[in-house]
């Protein structure tokens, strides 16, 4: 299914695929991958079930790697994930370089597969929130073009200023706070990129703010995490 759709426009780049938790196969663990202003990437659908799906395939942000067909004069254009991210947050970062290139990113519901959620390491752990943190930060500043960039800047730093101390005080963890102190750290590099990237951008401002998801409202974003985490909770037991 996702080689007939990439097969009908050459410039779809990545084809993203239906992910059913395997523990709960009526249930959706990513439909594609939304991003929103501020950086946060989360998985379209995640938590629903299967029937408030659609049955046609549609643009999406980015394409969960676990199960993602690339294009590959895309990579070609565009280039692999960038190794630098370890884990975490590569394939957002690959799919938000082939938007500033030009390439749509299309999900298929046909394309089914069964996911284990976090089946190299555990929801939400240290070692999780660490990269997710890290890679975050370092995926903004490598991909958002200037104008977006100091938009939504005051946004991002809001984002920052909450939930480092929900991970502190909340969470008792220092994960989140080491992962962005760690990214700070590589600044020179990642700026290296950033320009390199940007400057190869086709994408236009509005090009970018038609895939981008409205902004996330914190206690929603919350309450799927908790979810999720739940989801996970039980598959982990069974």
């Amino acid at each position: 299914a996702d080689a007939r759709v990439m097969e009908s426009d050459p410039r779809i780049g990545t084809c993203a695929s239906k992910m059913l938790f395997a523990h709960q196969p009526e249930v959706i663990n990513s439909a594609g991958v939304c991003v929103d202003p501020v950086g946060i990437a989360w998985d379209r659908l995640g938590g629903a079930p299967e029937t408030e799906d659609t049955e046609e395939p549609m643009d999406v942000f980015a394409a969960c790697a676990g199960a993602a067909l690339y294009r590959r004069a895309m990579l070609d254009d565009v280039g692999l994930f960038d190794e630098d991210f370890f884990i975490y947050l590569e394939d957002v970062d690959l799919s938000w370089r082939s938007q500033l290139r030009g390439w749509r990113t299309v999900y298929v519901p046909q394309a089914r597969v069964y996911h284990v959620h976090s089946g190299t390491t555990r929801e939400a752990s240290p070692f999780k929130n660490y990269h997710l943190a890290r890679n975050k930060v370092w995926m903004v500043l490598k991909n958002y073009p200037s104008p977006q960039f100091w938009l939504y800047l005051p946004l991002i730093l809001l984002y920052d200023m909450g939930s480092i101390p929900y991970s502190l005080l909340v969470r008792g963890e220092t994960a989140a706070l080491r992962g962005r102190l760690a990214a700070l750290r590589h600044l020179p590099a990642v700026w290296r990129k950033r320009r390199e990237i940007q400057g190869r951008r086709r994408a236009s401002f509005d090009d970018l703010q038609a895939v981008l998801s409205p902004l996330e409202n914190p206690v929603a974003l919350l309450h799927r995490y908790k979810h999720l985490e739940a989801l996970t909770s039980i598959a982990a037991h069974e």
